[in-house]
């Protein structure tokens, strides 16, 4: 027996030190490669565009050509009563200037509008290539020198000027965003542990898990070419830390309760891990294997966050399954003070919110059921207010210089088109195409560029206004007269992500909704179950979006909508929505298990997740709220629609409808499962006959 405590007290001692070490030897490894994620970042046109579109081809074409990417742009010379000799002057003064310190593809030559209040000078250069630095760096250097005063504006647009002004604000992301998560995550675990000290624990891993993630991005990146785009890397940050405290709620609730029934916090660790280990594998398991499911989409910025989400949500699970236990068994029970869990105490009795709720969703499970189904469907019908496609200039919250010189152009230029349609063709069928292209209907001009590799640049002016219906239907005109060429340019890279979205929509979607559904099924060992909670998040999905319309252009102000909001707003929806349904069903199998009769095993499985699940609900919902406060249209648009989605799913799907179903259907929920058949009641032992003396 002495042998034994030995034994037991050395392992109580030397497993949490050993994983301690471990995680500081991964750490200590990890971190050159963790610093390099931003050094791989990148947020071209051709790391967000479809793998196979024409703007795509283009796009790679060009940067073989001779000189590389070139990065156009268009100073505009504007003055509202109209432009001076004097400005015109300056203008031609300063667009030398710029020809001079540069090497351009052309000599600019200016573009006056009709009624004279602007100027125009296309500005195109070679010498950035594909160097993002260099491309924002010649940027600058342009609008340094086109400079205005005196009532004359001078703004710096175009194809390169919008792209570094939306470099600069993917730029801006990380440590803002970081802050800002870290600081809603802390001030929420605050309130919920109420202890001045037991926030720090989760809040650190958390903090080593998304330093872990960065690292492991970088290794995708090299080893296996995974994209990595401002917007990616953001929302791994918001899942490590939303995933990564959601676990760690779980656990540390589980291990509150083990420590007032077990006297070692190294025994009461044990335990809880027992208890929810599986929950919290099963869940980060779906949520990774939705994740996943991107990998089948052609977009590329699609395709690149499906593996660097499932990443932050793997590195969240590993940091809360390994790194927080050990933590918090060095710390001891201390670390939950003033509210100290003693060894044989008992909570303290409180009236439980989500047993009120289970009580009045079990006593009407039908009526709550519709009624809620009924809310859900009403605010789906939303979705038919959603504004239109979301052009470039109104995918800022603010208005960047190129977004001002694009306004700018389409009331000066209303007659024509102010932003060149790129056409790639084959050299020996240069001159041909040449001519297809200005006997093509829509099409203001086209000149020919650059020649190298067997390919030949031309540049297209359409009569209508950049991303305008017209202009559309020229860039679709010539894709369809224009065998063996590829059409691309800004406009038709807009064109190419709406058409690649509404393709993925259909082969992501069944694929996220089966990978889920059956892994559900292999967990919950039921089929209505699974059924169940995937109905529910796909009905908070189209409550969600439906919300979204009724305030992004009332409220916000919008004048679009992300093309891909749809699809990745569902696939976290409905990935982080089981998430939750599984800690419910799986804690309600666990009750039937032991013999609880259905409805006692719903309501009772409610009152024990339901604090935990709202907790992790508002977490996760203030993480993605966080989103909301970025200077990117598409990123507030996302946060909104997933934060909103995810609280409904906590406090009105979870909480009611699944609960209310599951009492409603008793044991069918677990239809065709064992749980789904009527216990067999004991047959008890038959008496031995008595034997008379008569019988004798």
């Amino acid at each position: 027996m002495g042998a034994a405590r030995t034994s037991d007290r050395r392992r109580r001692i030397a497993v949490p030190w050993g994983v301690l070490g471990l995680w500081i030897v991964v750490l200590v490894i990890a971190s050159p490669f963790a610093s390099k994620l931003a050094d791989v970042q990148r947020d071209r046109a051709v790391d967000y565009l479809p793998a196979g579109a024409d703007s795509t081809q283009v796009a790679r074409i060009q940067d073989r050509l001779p000189g590389g990417e070139t990065t156009q742009m268009v100073v505009v010379y504007h003055r509202d009563g109209g432009l001076t000799a004097a400005d015109r002057a300056t203008a031609e003064e300063q667009i030398a200037e710029i020809a001079g310190a540069h090497r351009l593809t052309a000599d600019p030559a200016g573009i006056p509008s009709k009624d004279g209040t602007t100027l125009m000078y296309p500005v195109a250069s070679n010498e950035p290539g594909t160097d993002e630095d260099a491309r924002d760096e010649l940027v600058h250097e342009v609008r340094d020198v086109a400079r205005g005063g005196d009532g004359l504006s001078v703004e710096v647009g175009g194809e390169g000027a919008l792209a570094t002004d939306a470099s600069e604000v993917y730029n801006s992301l990380d440590g803002p965003l970081l802050y800002t998560t870290v600081a809603v995550v802390a001030l929420l675990l605050i309130v919920i542990y109420r202890s001045p000290f037991l926030w720090l624990v989760p809040l650190a891993v958390a903090g080593v898990a998304n330093y872990l993630s960065m690292a492991v991005a970088y290794g995708l990146n090299q080893g296996f070419g995974t994209s990595v785009s401002g917007q990616s890397s953001g929302i791994m940050t918001i899942l490590v830390f939303g995933a990564g405290t959601d676990y760690a709620l779980l656990l540390v609730s589980r291990y509150r309760e083990e420590l007032r029934r077990v006297e070692r916090p190294y025994d009461a660790m044990t335990a809880a891990l027992r208890g929810c280990g599986p929950a919290v594998l099963a869940s980060s398991g779906t949520v990774a294997a939705g994740l996943l499911c991107l990998l089948a989409a052609d977009l590329n910025s699609s395709r690149g966050m499906g593996p660097l989400g499932t990443v932050g949500v793997l590195c969240a699970l590993l940091a809360m399954l390994t790194l927080l236990p050990v933590v918090l068994v060095l710390l001891g029970r201390r670390v939950f003070w003033p509210l100290i869990p003693r060894y044989g105490s008992t909570p303290k009795a409180r009236r439980s919110l989500f047993a009120a709720m289970g009580s009045s969703a079990g006593r009407r499970p039908v009526a709550v059921l519709l009624g809620g189904g009924l809310l859900l469907g009403t605010l789906a019908l939303g979705m038919f207010n959603l504004p239109g496609d979301l052009k470039q200039e109104d995918s800022f919250t603010s208005r960047p210089d190129a977004v001002a010189a694009l306004q700018t152009l389409a009331a000066a230029y209303p007659e024509r088109g102010t932003q060149a349609v790129t056409v790639i063709t084959p050299a020996d069928r240069a001159d041909a195409t040449l001519a297809e292209i200005r006997d093509t209907r829509g099409v203001d001009s086209a000149e020919a560029g650059r020649t190298g590799d067997g390919w030949t640049e031309i540049s297209v002016l359409a009569t209508s206004a950049p991303q305008s219906a017209g202009e559309t239907a020229t860039i679709e005109d010539l894709r369809d007269r224009l065998d063996g060429s590829y059409v691309g340019g800004p406009s038709a890279e807009q064109i190419d992500l709406k058409d690649t979205n509404a393709r993925d929509r259909l082969i992501v979607v069944p694929i996220v909704l089966l990978s889920v559904l059956l892994i559900l099924v292999a967990l919950l060992r039921s089929l209505v179950a699974p059924l169940l909670l995937v109905a529910a998040v796909v009905a908070v999905w189209g409550a969600s979006l439906g919300i979204g319309g009724l305030v992004f252009g009332p409220v916000f102000g919008f004048e679009g909508t992300d093309p891909g909001l749809g699809l990745l707003s569902f696939v976290f929806l409905v990935a982080l929505g089981v998430d939750y349904g599984i800690f419910l069903m799986h804690r309600m199998r666990e009750e039937s298990l032991n013999g609880a009769e259905p409805v006692a095993a719903a309501l009772t499985a409610l009152r024990t997740t339901g604090g935990v699940i709202a907790s992790a609900g508002l977490v996760l919902a203030a993480t993605f709220a966080v989103l909301t406060s970025m200077p990117m249209v598409q990123l507030v648009e996302l946060g909104f629609v997933i934060a909103v989605g995810v609280l409904l799913d906590t406090f009105l799907v979870r909480t009611y409808l699944v609960t209310s179903a599951s009492v409603a259907l008793r044991r069918k929920v677990w239809w065709p499962g064992a749980l789904s058949r009527e216990p067999v009641a004991p047959v008890p032992p038959k008496e031995p006959e008595r034997v008379t003396a008569d019988a004798h």
